[in-house]
């Protein structure tokens, strides 16, 4: 995450005799902090309407960065420049750390999507052998379920119907695996939380 701080270091005016700082950005790092902004303008252009309605962003900030969303080439850049404006006279620290949360639930929603993706692929082409793996990582996972929709998938990929199951597959993988892993979280905190004494332990 770029850290953007209004002033970047002091400089003093050796004439001033109560010798005051004079804080002011010297070239290079207004150029970074501009730069980092921009970045964090392109951010806010990727959201949709609800998250962006959830920073709270103040109303002319939002309204611009909305507007950018239908933009192209040269209009979409001068906007950009307009929303840079309008950053440098907000409080953005707060509004970064937002933005990499929502970055970060992203990466960890698009790693899951291409693991369902590709235990889907698996199960349709390599046979018994992968439906074993998938339930001993997954054993609350619907067996019989699990091969039905297999053996569906795979006649249509042999007579090039709708992949209506493949859908199906990946719908249930998903629910599977989403409720594995928040089971394993649970544990996780749990084996991690302090206990007030030993007692706790017997309970």
């Amino acid at each position: 995450m770029v850290s953007i701080s209004r002033y970047s270091r002091h400089m003093y005016d050796t004439y001033d005799e109560d010798y005051q700082p004079v804080e002011r950005l010297n070239r290079s790092q207004q150029k970074r902090e501009i730069n980092a902004l921009r970045d964090l303008a392109v951010s806010l252009s990727k959201l949709d309407i609800p998250p962006l309605e959830r920073l709270q962003l103040p109303a002319e900030l939002f309204k611009a960065i909305v507007a950018v969303q239908s933009m192209k080439h040269a209009a979409a850049k001068r906007q950009f420049k307009f929303i840079v404006k309008l950053l440098r006279e907000n409080d953005t620290e707060s509004l970064l750390e937002t933005i990499d949360g929502l970055e970060t639930k992203k990466a960890d929603q698009d790693q899951n999507f291409h693991r369902i993706e590709r235990w889907r692929d698996r199960l349709v082409n390599e046979g018994p052998e992968t439906i074993t793996e998938f339930i001993s990582a997954y054993p609350h996972a619907n067996a019989s379920q699990i091969r039905q929709l297999i053996r569906n998938a795979s006649r249509e990929l042999a007579t090039h119907k709708p992949p209506k199951s493949h859908r199906a597959l990946f719908r249930l993988l998903r629910e599977e695996i989403i409720i594995t892993n928040t089971e394993t979280e649970s544990d996780t905190e749990l084996e991690s939380a302090p206990y007030d004494d030993a007692s706790d332990l017997e309970k």
